[in-house]
């Protein structure tokens, strides 16, 4: 292996490829328990969920192997959303956490996520510390015995508690009785806690994708593939479409004319009811560059205001404890509601938004119209290495151009994506066609280096 194995989410790739082996599992669940054995007072135990990947087993087991040879315990709660694992490490007061999942990846790719005492994502040293035991094998002389190894327990009623955990954020004097929803849980790890949270609070559910068989989790459904719950919501004439990634920390609607609504207007239209119950701290949201200008404008208008953050819902999250804030999200659908989670939690995310037009008796699609958008276009494009845009004197010059293209009022962003073999290029401007072009130019110019 060369290079760092953490990326922006943990470490993810080809499940049975380096460094989605079963050998570096070990040694990561090795690396973690050494890790852990420093904290005073710890209860030396790690929990572990996963998403359906078919490889989910052999990564889990080779994982829970290498924790239990270090003298920790491991609690196992089987298929479980990455958001319901953060909930469950902190709650169950374990030491640290772990999920086995490649969250919105295709199904033969797979990893492992990684969470502290508190259900916030490691810290960078601490990645670093755990890398370093795997490259360099520095602890392989620690070899408990006997009595001192760890143990795996299975704990039965981990989604239960979970299910009561995300329930309990909806406000306990409303119903969804009424309410049609179209969920769609990509037949991934909120196959079964989706469907049962809406229903037990009263609503009629049409489940999408809940029939995973290791091989379909993601696969033209979920998040990635908003059309499945656009023409179920049309042909059933359902209130909302609800769509959740492969993990559930990421989630997509669309209203109820089976139209997809964007990440901003979701967001904006939460910041705006948490400012009207005076709910949001210093009336901000933490969003990334990736969010329109439009909702800056929007929300300043209530007497909101909106803090940017690099991409990565680690960073929104970092930025909202820093700054003392309550809610943030990307545009993308992770969405992070610090009251209730430390982590983007899209049933959670999907309840606060039920709970608007609960509220207030008034469509999505009237809801969110108020949030103003400039022209944007976002577009990958698929690379087979990472390039140095700057380092390519005609990608530098077509990135200035495209710029100058913009004027003042637009932005245009060009980087790798962390989790994919792609190059994200967005651009954003007041003239839609002058927007779709920098884009189209310089999406064709990187096709040609990557």
């Amino acid at each position: 292996m060369k290079g760092r194995l953490f990326g922006t989410d943990g470490i993810r790739g080809r499940a049975n490829v380096e460094p989605i082996t079963a050998e570096t599992a070990l040694k990561l669940g090795r690396a973690l328990a050494h890790e852990i054995s420093k904290f005073p007072r710890g209860t030396n135990r790690v929990l572990v969920g996963k998403d359906t990947r078919a490889s989910g087993y052999m990564l889990e087991y080779a994982f829970a192997s290498g924790i239990c040879s270090m003298g920790t315990d491991v609690l196992l709660v089987g298929p479980m959303p990455t958001p319901g694992t953060a909930f469950l490490t902190t709650s169950m007061r374990c030491d640290a956490g772990a999920v086995i999942s490649a969250s919105h990846n295709p199904p033969d790719d797979n990893g492992i996520k990684f969470f502290c005492r508190q259900g916030f994502k490691l810290s960078d040293e601490m990645e670093l510390a755990m890398e370093r035991s795997v490259m360099l094998d520095c602890i392989n002389g620690h070899r408990p015995l006997g009595a001192a190894l760890g143990k795996i327990t299975r704990i039965d009623d981990a989604l239960g508690r979970y299910v009561v955990f995300t329930k309990n954020t909806f406000p306990k004097d409303m119903t969804l009785n009424g309410m049609k929803i179209v969920v769609d849980c990509a037949n991934g790890a909120a196959y079964r806690a989706g469907p049962v949270v809406f229903d037990e609070l009263g609503a009629d559910v049409k489940p999408l994708a809940v029939q995973p068989n290791g091989l379909n989790i993601n696969d033209k459904c979920g998040a990635l593939y908003p059309r499945g719950i656009c023409d179920a919501v049309r042909s059933t004439g359902a209130d909302i479409g609800i769509a959740f990634d492969g993990d559930a920390d990421r989630v997509v609607f669309c209203d109820e004319r089976g139209e997809e609504v964007d990440g901003d207007q979701i967001m904006g239209l939460i910041a705006k009811d948490m400012i009207s119950e005076q709910r949001l701290l210093q009336n901000t949201l933490v969003v990334t560059i990736m969010s329109n200008a439009g909702l800056d404008v929007s929300l300043s208008e209530i007497g909101g205001t909106v803090v940017r953050t690099p991409v990565g819902d680690r960073y929104v999250v970092e930025e909202m404890r820093r700054g003392g804030y309550n809610f943030g999200g990307e545009q993308s659908g992770h969405l992070i509601f610090l009251d209730h989670s430390t982590s983007g939690d899209g049933i959670i995310a999907a309840l606060q938004i039920l709970k608007v037009m609960t509220k207030t008796g008034k469509p999505l699609s009237e809801l969110t119209s108020w949030v103003k958008k400039l022209p944007q276009v976002l577009q990958n494009v698929e690379v087979s290495r990472k390039i140095d845009f700057e380092e390519i004197p005609e990608l530098r010059k077509l990135m200035q151009h495209g710029r100058e293209r913009l004027k003042k009022n637009g932005r245009l962003l060009v980087r790798h994506s962390g989790t994919q073999p792609v190059c994200r290029v967005m651009a954003e401007g007041e003239d839609a066609s002058e927007v779709a072009s920098v884009v189209r130019i310089l999406c064709e110019a990187i096709r040609k280096y990557a």
